[in-house]
């Protein structure tokens, strides 16, 4: 009888559970992160380092810096020699021409100040010319205000000294009015009234005129300024280019054997001509300048200086009549006419300033009128003394026709010094023009050109070097 197998028995706590076995699939692994994005400029440098392991990607790159230069050294050129260009021209037709109207403010004031005081002496014998020279200064001064707010800055200094003395002028009008009207009628005020007005001229209207003549100046030095310096930039790029062009040249030499590439040489030829013409040019125009500064604008400055002191001391001369000691000054202890020690030192200004445009005369022409207006100061001076030492005489009326006679009087010599001192100032302002001038033109035409040739030389570069490049193809 077969065997039976064994049967399972049963589990004491139950049926056994199947086995499970839980095998999950195997986790997706991540992806590795996006490298950075590459910015343009290090994509441009790494391209630009693959090019130039090759031949034809060098030839291009020397081509592209060849052309930058040239461009470069032109761009430079025409910004530097057109600051500079303008300049000139505002040396030439603005500040100078200004600075020359602010000084002949001041003289036709001075002067419209001394023509007053000569008038008041001549009393009720006022002549018509001593008149008609009042009155012409007074509107010089008004037209040339006019002018000079034109042509100034609103809210500037300048713009506020014209507005100050255009507020005085009328006031300083009034004042010599009320001493004529007083003076025909005999009135010992209208001496006062003059007195009054020529203290404002001289404590108020005249130094606001110097200051202006002052801020003028400064403004023509900073014109000079601009337009003097050498344009160091566009040499040095210029010097740069002509490098860059002649080792390029050179490398094409000892790759090629060929001496010449026309590109490359038209290219050099180009940059060769802006850099002469920018460097002889400014030079010219700078000793133009020069010249015209040292032998025009200095000499007039000194000769409306001392134009201005000759119409000063005029003044002092005249007043220390109409005052007849009322007014005095101590010095060292010594008590002094105060309108007459004015006049002395008005007159050594007045000597100091025409040795000085003697010694800045660089020809006869210039120098002819200065020595003849020494002569004339000269003569003044004796005629002077002369004249005071009737009035500390008592003799009032000898002092006055030796002041303001028809013949043989200190007017005459006053002006006679006027005459020559205006005389040297149209010669020394000629000179100016001249010189000046030429320093303009000397800068004509630059801009534009270094402009055009550079763009020039930069196309002679890139074809050069195209040229080169065919022979790859």
């Amino acid at each position: 009888m077969p065997a039976v197998p064994p049967q399972p028995q049963p589990h004491p706590s139950g049926p056994v559970p199947p086995v499970q076995h839980n095998n999950p699939a195997p986790a997706t692994p991540p992806a590795p992160p996006e490298p950075p994005r590459r910015t343009a400029f290090a994509e441009g440098v790494d391209r630009l380092r693959s090019a130039a392991t090759t031949e034809p990607g060098r030839l291009r790159i020397i081509g592209a810096v060849l052309a930058l230069l040239v461009v470069a050294f032109g761009a430079v050129t025409a910004w530097q020699m057109a600051d500079r260009s303008t300049a000139a021209d505002d040396v030439l037709n603005n500040s100078q021409p200004l600075s020359s109207a602010a000084a002949d403010i001041y003289r036709s004031l001075a002067d419209a100040n001394t023509a007053a005081s000569s008038g008041f002496l001549a009393g009720g014998q006022e002549t018509a010319a001593s008149r008609d020279r009042y009155e012409k200064d007074i509107d010089a001064a008004a037209e040339g205000l006019v002018q000079a707010a034109a042509n100034s800055d609103p809210d500037s200094p300048a713009a506020e000294t014209v507005a100050r003395l255009n507020k005085l002028l009328p006031e300083y009008k009034g004042l010599v009015e009320r001493a004529r009207t007083y003076n025909r009628q005999g009135f010992p005020v209208g001496g006062a009234y003059l007195r009054y007005a020529n203290e404002k001229m001289q404590k108020e209207m005249l130094p606001a005129a110097e200051d202006l003549y002052k801020k003028e100046n400064q403004r023509l030095r900073a014109d000079y300024g601009d337009a003097t310096p050498y344009p160091w930039a566009a040499i040095s790029l210029g010097v740069l280019a002509l490098a860059a062009l002649a080792w390029a040249q050179h490398r094409n030499y000892r790759r090629t054997n060929r001496v010449l590439n026309h590109g490359l040489v038209a290219a050099t030829a180009t940059a060769t001509v802006v850099l002469l013409w920018l460097v002889v040019g400014h030079s010219v125009a700078r000793a133009a300048l020069d010249d015209s500064y040292d032998h025009g604008v200095r000499s007039l400055n000194v000769l409306h200086d001392a134009r201005i002191a000759s119409l000063k001391a005029r003044g002092s001369e005249n007043l220390t009549l109409v005052a007849r000691g009322a007014e005095t000054v101590e010095v060292g202890g010594t008590t002094y006419d105060a309108y007459d020690h004015d006049f002395g030192e008005e007159m050594d200004t007045l000597g100091k300033g025409l040795a000085e445009a003697e010694k800045l005369a660089d020809d006869k022409t210039g120098e002819q009128p200065v020595t003849a207006a020494v002569g004339n100061m000269t003569e003044w001076k004796k005629r002077h003394a002369a004249a005071r030492a009737q009035d500390e005489n008592g003799n009032y009326q000898a002092a006055l026709d030796r002041v303001i006679g028809p013949k043989g009087a200190t007017g005459e010599c006053f002006d006679s010094v006027d005459a020559n001192l205006a005389k040297a100032i149209t010669h020394e302002n000629a000179e100016f023009e001249q010189a000046a001038g030429n320093g303009l033109d000397a800068m004509t035409g630059l801009t534009v050109g270094a402009a055009v040739l550079a763009v020039l030389g930069a196309a002679g570069a890139v074809l050069g070097i195209g040229r080169r490049l065919s022979e790859y193809r």
